[in-house]
C-alpha cells in the first residue's frame, strides 16, 4: 500500500510540486539527509514540506538521471530501522514517512518529511555521532539546506507563533470526525450556495471550498476549527475545550 499521496514518477519529473521540495540522494548519507528533513520540516516557506528519493543522482541541472542509481534492496531494512533513531534526534518529537519504491528496475527509499505546528525544528549535525551535539536549525534556502541564524532563525520561531490553533492544520483529524449533518446545518443556516451541491459533493471538498483545509495538494490537513465547530466531541482536540 502506497505512503504517499503522490506518485514518485511525479517527484522524479519535479511535476505537481515545486522543485525546492524535492531533493535527490545518490546514496544514504544519514547526517546529511536529516538536516534536510529538519529543513522541510521547518517550512520556512510555507510550501508544505518537501521529498527526499534516495538512489536517484542528478545532473547539474537538478535533472534526475535515470535509469536511477538505486540502493541494495537488502541494506534499506536496516536503513529504515537506523531512521527510528534518527527520528528521535529531531526536538521537538517528530517522525519521517518512507516508502521503498521499484523504479527503472532498481530500489530507492523515497522519504516525506512534511511540514508540521511543532516547528522550529532542530536536529545534531552530525546523527550518527554518539556524543551529544549542540542541536542546529535548518531551512530550505531556493534548492539548498542551510543552517538557520540570527534574523533568520528569529523569524522561524515567530512564524510557530503567529499561526492561531483554530487555523493549525490538525493530522489527527479524520473527515470521519467531522459530521456531515452538522456541516449541512451550517451551511443552511448562513444561506451558502454550498448548500445546492452538498449531498453530490465529496465532504473534504466541502471543507476545503468552506477553506477549513490547509497544505500542499498531496497532503490537505483539516483545521482544528473545522473539529471546533463540526466534531461532536470538539474536546478529543481542542485543549481549550476540555473539562476540567
Amino acid at each position: 500500500m502506497a505512503v504517499f499521496q503522490i506518485n514518485i514518477e511525479d517527484l522524479l519529473n519535479k511535476r505537481r510540486i515545486e522543485s525546492n521540495r524535492i531533493e535527490f540522494k545518490r546514496s544514504w548519507n544519514p547526517s546529511d539527509i536529516y538536516k534536510t528533513i529538519c529543513a522541510f520540516a521547518n517550512d520556512f516557506e510555507n510550501l508544505g514540506g518537501g521529498y527526499i528519493l534516495v538512489g536517484v543522482e542528478q545532473d547539474e541541472n537538478g535533472v534526475a538521471i535515470r535509469p536511477v542509481h538505486g540502493i541494495d534492496l537488502s541494506k534499506i531494512d536496516s536503513i529504515q530501522k537506523e531512521m527510528v533513531g534518527y527520528d528521535a534526534k529531531i526536538k521537538p518529537a517528530y517522525v519521517t514517512r518512507t516508502e521503498v519504491v521499484q523504479i527503472d528496475g532498481k530500489y530507492i527509499l523515497a522519504i516525506w518529511a512534511p511540514a508540521r505546528n511543532n516547528r522550529p525544528y532542530s536536529v545534531p549535525e552530525n546523527v550518527v555521532a554518539k556524543q551529544v551535539s549542540i542541536p542546529k536549525y535548518y531551512i530550505r534556502s531556493k534548492s539548498s539546506t542551510i543552517v538557520a541564524k540570527d534574523e533568520i532563525l528569529q523569524e522561524l520561531f515567530d512564524m510557530a507563533n503567529n499561526t492561531p490553533f483554530d487555523e493549525r492544520g490538525n493530522p489527527n483529524i479524520s473527515i470521519n470526525d467531522i459530521s456531515p449533518v452538522l456541516v449541512y446545518d451550517h451551511l443552511k443556516r448562513i444561506n451558502s450556495k454550498l448548500v445546492q451541491s452538498f449531498d453530490a459533493t465529496k465532504l473534504i471538498e466541502t471543507l476545503d471550498a468552506m477553506e477549513l483545509l490547509t497544505g500542499p495538494t498531496e497532503d490537505r490537513v483539516i483545521k482544528n476549527v473545522a473539529a471546533m465547530m463540526f466534531c461532536p466531541y470538539p474536546e478529543k482536540f481542542s485543549p481549550l475545550l476540555k473539562p476540567r
